[in-house]
């Protein structure tokens, strides 16, 4: 019989994710409770990414669904929703905010082009910031500003990892980079799609990474003294996104259509273990 803690912590080792050195120095209650989070987010994650079928994924997803409503009503089945039941009793989580996520992974079925920032921004608030606001739970707070901490880190997050998997996307036929900003930029869909690194390229991802720059500034100013402490899995996370931002700027932002800019595991340990102590 699978063990369902060990279960996800294999899914968030495996993963090799910057997010899994935020969980190292958590107490174990919490430590299981966010690997729980972190395996649903995988396990819907990769339905998205890698099921090929649209009526198979879709069906997937459906079947998660019933599984969130199993995991509420005190029945789940799969080794995640099972581990996650701890969690969602010990720390209150909203079964509205697995919903959103699962509606953010459906995004991905229907359309892979963004017309603006203002469409993008939605599905980053399913995919990631509703994710910030059920870790930011899990870890603790006493003010309630910093949940709006919570929701533009998780869109900060979410801004980069666009930025990192341009090239990737673009190979499965996506384009995160809002439609407007292409143009406004002199860049075609063809030149993203074809992995061109065209002169005009450059600016338009030093866009990008300005604007995720400016929501990591927006959070941290957001993020109450009170509860710094117990957020501090979320700055570790948000260092280490930041000093990816300084690698991909480092290399030359178009770089990231033809390979993916990523830092060591070692690095990652060391950027974690040093925030931890210095926040």
């Amino acid at each position: 019989m699978t063990d369902p803690h060990q279960y996800c912590q294999d899914k968030a080792a495996g993963s090799g994710s910057s997010f899994y050195y935020s969980f190292l120095f958590l107490p174990e209650p919490q430590r299981r409770a966010i690997t729980a989070l972190y395996a649903f987010c995988r396990e819907v994650d990769d339905i998205a990414d890698k099921c090929r079928d649209p009526t198979v994924a879709r069906a997937k997803l459906a079947w998660w669904r019933s599984e969130v409503d199993n995991l509420y009503r005190g029945s789940p089945q799969h080794p995640v929703t099972q581990a996650l039941v701890e969690a969602v009793r010990a720390y209150d989580l909203a079964e509205e905010h697995f919903l959103e996520i699962l509606d953010g992974m459906e995004m991905d079925l229907d359309q892979n082009r963004y017309p603006d920032f203002k469409a993008l921004q939605l599905y980053c608030y399913r995919v990631a910031s509703v994710v910030g606001l059920l870790s930011a739970t899990i870890f603790g707070y006493t003010d309630r500003k910093t949940l709006k901490y919570a929701h533009d880190l998780g869109l900060a997050f979410q801004l980069t990892n666009i930025v990192r998997d341009v090239g990737e996307d673009a190979r499965r036929g996506r384009i995160y980079l809002p439609l407007d900003e292409l143009a406004r930029f002199g860049v075609s869909e063809a030149d993203i799609l074809q992995c061109r690194e065209t002169d005009n390229v450059p600016r338009l991802l030093e866009f990008q990474v300005a604007r995720a720059r400016q929501f990591y500034t927006r959070a941290f100013a957001e993020l109450p003294a009170v509860d710094r402490r117990a957020q501090r899995p979320g700055l570790i996370m948000a260092a280490i996104y930041r000093t990816l931002l300084d690698e991909i700027e480092r290399a030359g932002c178009e770089k990231v259509l033809n390979q993916r800019i990523s830092l060591t595991p070692l690095r990652k340990l060391w950027i974690a273990w040093r925030t931890w102590v210095l926040s």
